[in-house]
């Protein structure tokens, strides 16, 4: 067998043993008892993970900045300063300080998906409501962020694949997880500032020549700084695809979601 094609087979071997344990965990999820992961109050036959009072609480109730995450008086792309350079669109349901970031961490660190269905149910809802509004249009394709082999074996799985599978299935739009390759293990980002983020991550991924898509959705668990995803969409913008980013939740700077803005 050539190194190319033991390469592929491993990729697709990852592949399944993702898969098997994301099923795993949701038929043990299954089998207990149906309570809310916040409040503990018993779940209806209808709910999963958060009760709807919880899931309602943590979600955005106003009209949210695609740019920097800031609070705005009206549904529209960008406040008044994101206008000016209109950066990359960054769609979350959520903050990740409004309640549900533990068990967004719970996922990429303790492999916890009991959060992960209902999340990525309320992350479709908000592309839905914002592609209704004229604010986005849908992608050609989904693509993860990829972590590096040595991180994936430590880990077992890829949450970031595991959220783009499940948005494949919900929106019934292809999920392509090869082409875009992470070259470098870096170090992880949690706890560094935004310079060492950068230069953590600087040449840390690398996309195939022949990517053939025009417009993709960059997916991952959570949007802090954006270092992560500004270095990928940086190849495929080079290259005249328009990326935007699709996560569970925004980490966005203390305060801002108190901030109003026309």
């Amino acid at each position: 067998m050539s190194s190319d094609s033991k390469w592929i087979w491993s990729q697709h071997r990852a592949q399944l043993l993702r898969l098997v344990l994301h099923w795993g965990h949701r038929c043990l999820a299954g089998s207990l008892p149906n309570r809310c992961l916040l409040c503990h109050q018993s779940l209806n036959s209808t709910e999963a993970g958060f009760c709807h009072v919880c899931l309602q609480t943590g979600l955005y109730h106003s009209p949210i900045c695609l740019g920097c995450g800031k609070s705005i008086q009206l549904e529209l792309e960008y406040c008044g300063e994101c206008q000016k350079h209109q950066p990359r669109k960054v769609i979350a349901p959520c903050s990740y300080h409004q309640g549900f970031g533990p068990w967004i961490a719970a996922i990429k660190y303790q492999g916890q998906l009991a959060a992960l269905p209902i999340l990525c149910q309320a992350l479709v809802a908000r592309i839905g409501q914002l592609e209704q509004q004229g604010l986005i249009t849908l992608p050609q394709v989904i693509v993860p962020v990829p972590l590096h082999s040595n991180r994936l074996r430590q880990r077992g799985f890829n949450q970031a694949w595991l959220i783009a599978h499940e948005l494949s299935q919900r929106l019934q739009l292809p999920l392509v997880d090869q082409g875009l390759t992470r070259r470098q293990d870096t170090r992880p980002q949690a706890g560094l500032n935004g310079v060492q983020r950068r230069r953590n991550l600087q040449d840390a991924f690398e996309l195939n020549a022949d990517f053939a898509y025009q417009r993709i959705a960059l997916v991952d668990d959570v949007v802090t700084t954006g270092t992560t995803v500004a270095e990928i969409a940086q190849l495929f913008e080079a290259r005249y695809v328009h990326v935007q980013i699709w996560c569970l939740a925004r980490a966005e700077a203390p305060g801002l979601l108190e901030i109003t803005d026309l």
